[in-house]
C-alpha cells in the first residue's frame, strides 16, 4: 500500500510535470499566434477537441451498460487536451505538425479551467449527489495549472534561450511518456489484478467506439470544411489521441479510484494500435506518391 501511494503521490506528478516540460521545449510564442494566423483550421480542430469529443464522451458513457467508475473514466479521458503522443505521432505520419502542436498547446491552457467544472457535474451525475468524489474546483484548477501551464512554460523559456538543449532534448521526453504510460498500464494491472478482465470487458468496447468515431468524425468535419490532407490528418490524430496520462492521474490523485483510471489505461492500448495502423498507412501512401512522382520524373 505504502509502494501505491507513493508511486501515486510522487512519482505521477513529477513524470507528468516532465511530460508537459517535454512539450513546452517544441513550443514557441509563434504556436500561439497561429491560432490567429491560421483560425479556420485550429478552430475545426478545437471543436472536435473540446466540445464534440465531451460530447460523444458523455453520450456514450450515458448509452453504453457501464459501471458509474467506468463512465467517470471516460469523462476523464474525453476532457483532458492531446499530448506530446499526438504531436509525434503527427510527425510519423507527416501531417501538419504545426497545427497539432497549436491544438495541444491552446487545448492544455483551457481544459486547466474547463476539467474541474464538467469533472465535478459528471461525477454528480454518475456517482450520484451524496457521493464522496467532490472536487474543489479551485484547488483542483491551481492543481491542473502545476502541472500542465508551469511545465510548458518552463519548456518554453528552455527552448527561448538554450535550442539547442531543447531540440536534443525533446525527443527523448515524447518517448519517455510512451515509456511512462506503458509501465502505468502495467502497474495498475499488476495492483489489481482481479478486476482486470471485468474491466477490459466493461471498457473495452466503449473505449474502441470513443476512438473509432472521433478519429472519423475529426477527419470528415476537417475535410467538409475544406482543410488540406495534412491538417485533417493532424486533427484526427489529436482528437483521437488524449493525454491518457493526466486522466490517469486526475482518477489515482485527485479522485483517488483505481476503478476511474482503467478506461483511460484501456483506451490508451487502443488509442496507440490504431494511431500506428492510420501511420502505417499514410506512410505506404506516401511512399508509393513519392515513387509514383520519381517514375513519372524519370520518364
Amino acid at each position: 500500500m505504502e509502494l501505491i501511494t507513493f508511486v501515486n503521490t510522487q512519482i505521477m506528478p513529477v513524470c507528468i510535470f516532465l511530460i508537459m516540460m517535454g512539450m513546452g521545449l517544441s513550443l514557441v510564442v509563434n504556436d500561439f499566434k497561429r491560432v490567429v494566423k491560421y483560425p479556420k483550421a485550429v478552430a475545426i480542430g478545437l471543436t472536435n477537441q473540446l466540445l464534440l469529443l465531451p460530447i460523444i464522451g458523455f453520450a456514450l458513457a450515458n448509452i453504453m451498460p457501464l459501471e458509474p467508475e467506468y463512465a467517470v473514466g471516460v469523462m476523464l479521458l474525453v476532457l483532458c487536451p492531446g499530448g506530446t503522443t499526438s504531436n509525434m505521432f503527427s510527425h510519423l505520419a507527416k501531417a501538419d505538425v504545426a497545427l497539432s502542436v497549436t491544438m495541444t498547446a491552446v487545448a492544455s491552457l483551457i481544459t486547466v479551467f474547463t476539467i474541474p467544472v464538467v469533472l465535478n457535474y459528471s461525477l454528480i451525475h454518475f456517482m450520484g449527489e451524496g457521493s464522496e468524489f467532490q472536487l474543489p474546483i479551485i484547488a483542483t484548477m491551481i492543481s491542473l495549472m502545476k502541472l500542465t501551464i508551469v511545465p510548458i512554460a518552463l519548456g518554453m523559456l528552455v527552448r527561448r534561450y538554450a535550442p539547442k538543449i531543447a531540440q536534443s532534448t525533446q525527443v527523448h521526453v515524447s518517448r519517455f511518456g510512451i515509456l511512462f504510460l506503458t509501465l502505468l498500464i502495467i502497474f495498475l494491472t499488476y495492483i489489481q489484478q482481479d478486476i482486470v478482465i471485468p474491466a477490459l470487458i466493461a471498457a473495452g468496447p466503449v473505449s474502441v467506439i470513443l476512438n473509432i468515431t472521433t478519429m472519423l468524425l475529426g477527419y470528415y468535419s476537417s475535410k467538409y470544411f475544406g482543410l488540406n490532407f495534412a491538417q485533417r490528418t493532424s486533427i484526427t490524430i489529436e482528437v483521437g489521441l488524449q493525454n491518457s496520462t493526466l486522466s490517469m492521474f486526475m482518477a489515482l490523485t485527485l479522485l483517488a479510484n483505481y476503478k476511474m483510471s482503467f478506461t483511460p489505461a484501456i483506451y490508451t492500448l487502443t488509442m496507440l494500435f490504431t494511431a500506428g495502423i492510420l501511420v502505417g498507412m499514410l506512410n505506404s501512401k506516401y511512399v508509393k506518391a513519392k515513387q509514383l512522382t520519381r517514375s513519372v520524373v524519370e520518364n
